[in-house]
């Protein structure tokens, strides 16, 4: 197999804020195997949080020579194992004539709801997102700051009727958390994630959890879901973390099995990289693929997203 690897750049609609920083653009890796008759395509989204940039990982990539089914165990999970296996997987049903999930043997995906994420911005300007965002079925607030309450009530302000889930982004401690569940769960919020930074959040299995935690990033790959048990109640799988969708699909497995519930979510990345993750949100309990509705520009062939949610991608696309 030959493997190329290009970067692109998709502009975003609008600034898009978290806790951690700013950004106008999407910056994505593209990858494609070929046998010479026969391409596949993946896309993954370095994250500097997990250690990686564009240069590492396209490194990885480049320096990848073996089988797919040498991939689990030549690259870690990551960015990098994600666009190759996902581009294994397009190629392998270019190759058959068939769909990914005739090749999983599982029944075509169904659309999905999806959240749609509120850029972290000050209450006033977040009410006016909440406000012109109010008819989608799920909105995500980027919390983690000393003024999350005021945030809160501006948004719900805005969307008075609109279930919310948030994410931390590490930036609670288990007293905030103890202090603001009430109060969330009051303000309709269904779920928080990664309260607590990743590596320093054993105190979630010490106090009580009125309103669900979900790890983000304390959750990775199944190697994660020991140290996860009796502190969160939710995992929130992206295929960036997880390595692909192969692993991805067993993480979901093996999770369901450890009793938790499972969250579908997605980096700042094009139609491409969400498109074998609608495979995977099959059944969640929150699906977060909302990375193309933050862009000005998409691929060609992009994913549908309508009142149902998100759809699953065209062969033009992926898979």
């Amino acid at each position: 197999m030959k493997i190329d690897v290009t970067r692109d750049v998709f502009q975003l609609a609008q600034v898009f804020t978290i806790s951690r920083g700013s950004r106008t653009q999407a910056e994505v890796l593209t990858v494609m195997v070929s046998d010479g008759v026969v391409a596949g395509r993946g896309e993954c989204v370095p994250y500097a949080r997990y250690g990686e940039t564009m240069d590492s990982v396209a490194a990885q990539i480049t320096g990848f020579d073996g089988l797919w089914s040498d991939l689990q165990d030549a690259l870690p999970a990551g960015a990098a194992r994600n666009a190759l296996d996902c581009a294994f997987w397009d190629h392998a049903a270019k190759t058959a004539g068939k769909r990914v999930w005739d090749l999983l043997e599982l029944r075509a995906p169904q659309p999905e709801i999806t959240a749609y994420t509120l850029s972290l911005a000050a209450p006033e300007a977040m009410e006016k997102q909440a406000r012109q965002n109010a008819h989608r079925p799920l909105l995500k607030i980027k919390l983690g700051t000393p003024d999350d309450m005021p945030r809160l009530e501006a948004v719900r302000r805005g969307a008075p009727d609109t279930p919310i889930i948030i994410d931390a982004n590490e930036g609670w401690t288990a007293k905030v958390y103890a202090d603001l569940a009430p109060h969330l769960i009051g303000l309709g919020v269904k779920m928080v994630e990664q309260p607590l930074p990743a590596g320093t959040d054993d105190m979630l299995a010490e106090i009580d959890r009125p309103l669900p935690v979900c790890a983000d990033e304390a959750c990775h790959d199944r190697a994660s879901l020991p140290g996860l048990r009796g502190k969160y109640d939710m995992i929130n799988i992206k295929l960036d973390k997880a390595g692909g969708l192969t692993e991805a699909l067993a993480l979901k497995q093996a999770a369901r099995a450890d009793d938790f519930d499972v969250m579908v979510g997605c980096m700042v990345g094009s139609s491409l990289a969400m498109a074998p993750a609608t495979i995977l949100a099959q059944g969640v309990a929150f699906t977060d693929l909302d990375g193309p509705l933050l862009l000005a520009e998409d691929r060609a062939a992009p994913l549908i997203f309508d009142a149902a949610g998100v759809h699953a991608p065209t062969p033009a696309l992926w898979g």
